[in-house]
This record gives structure tokens, C-alpha cells and sequence, in this order.
């Protein structure tokens, strides 16, 4: 009778242990980025990690961090509020964004030959700063 009360137990344990095994596995799965609100120029379809490059690619051409275009969160101010238009410099960044895309489509689409074009970008006018520089060219 000792003997069944403990394989009882050590059933009871092994259940425990499966079951706590399954949780935990449930648990430990990938969670799926939250897509993104509110693209009004990026493509509604961008993943994740290239959003996140595209951002990185504006902090370092402007010098900046994601505050300077993004609002904060109202219910935490240190973190941001990324869909918010709040900001006004967003609306301007989005202008920016165009006018680049246009900008790229009109003169390096090089349809009539085979040379790899070069385009601009953000740091081709910023540089790494907020402002890009007046430059007056000199006859």
C-alpha cells in the first residue's frame, strides 16, 4: 500500500511538472510585433524590424532621437506615443518623406540604362543635424 501511494505521488508530481512544462511553453512563444497605426506615407504592410531600421536611418541622418518627431504617451511620458500627430514635426517629416520619394523617382530612375543610380536621402541634406545647412553656391 506504501509503495502505490508513492507512484501515486510521483504521478501527481510528473502531471504537475507537464502541465507547469505546457504553460510555460504557451508562454515562451514569440509574441507578434504590434503593427503600426497611422501610416500615412511608409507602406501599411512594413514589417516590424524594417520600420525600426527606417526610424533608426532618421535618428542618425537628422542627429536626433524619436522625441524630436514623436509625441510622448499621455498615460506614461516617458515613452512615446508613436500614432499620435500631436507633434508637428512628424507632419513635416512626412512632407520630407515625399519629397525625397519624388525626388528619387523623377531623376535616379534610370530606366534608359543599366548604371546603378545614386539617390538621396535624409542625410544627404541634414548631414546628421536637425536643420539642414544653407549652402549658397559662389560664382
Amino acid at each position: 500500500m506504501k509503495h502505490i501511494k508513492k507512484i501515486g505521488a510521483i504521478a501527481s508530481v510528473f502531471a504537475i511538472v507537464i502541465a507547469l512544462s505546457a504553460f510555460n511553453f504557451q508562454r515562451e512563444k514569440p509574441q507578434e510585433e504590434p503593427r503600426p497605426t497611422n501610416l500615412k506615407v511608409l507602406p501599411k504592410n512594413i514589417s516590424h524590424d524594417e520600420l525600426i531600421a527606417t526610424m533608426k536611418e532618421f535618428n542618425v541622418a537628422l542627429g536626433v532621437k524619436c522625441g524630436f518627431c514623436h509625441a510622448p504617451s499621455k498615460e506614461d511620458p516617458k515613452k512615446m506615443d508613436f500614432a499620435s500627430d500631436e507633434n508637428q514635426k512628424k507632419e513635416i517629416g512626412r512632407a520630407m518623406i515625399k519629397m525625397t520619394l519624388k525626388i528619387n523617382k523623377k531623376y535616379f530612375n534610370r530606366s534608359w540604362d543599366s548604371s546603378p543610380a545614386k539617390a538621396i536621402s535624409c542625410k544627404t541634406c541634414h548631414g546628421g543635424k536637425e536643420e539642414p545647412e544653407m549652402v549658397i553656391a559662389k560664382n
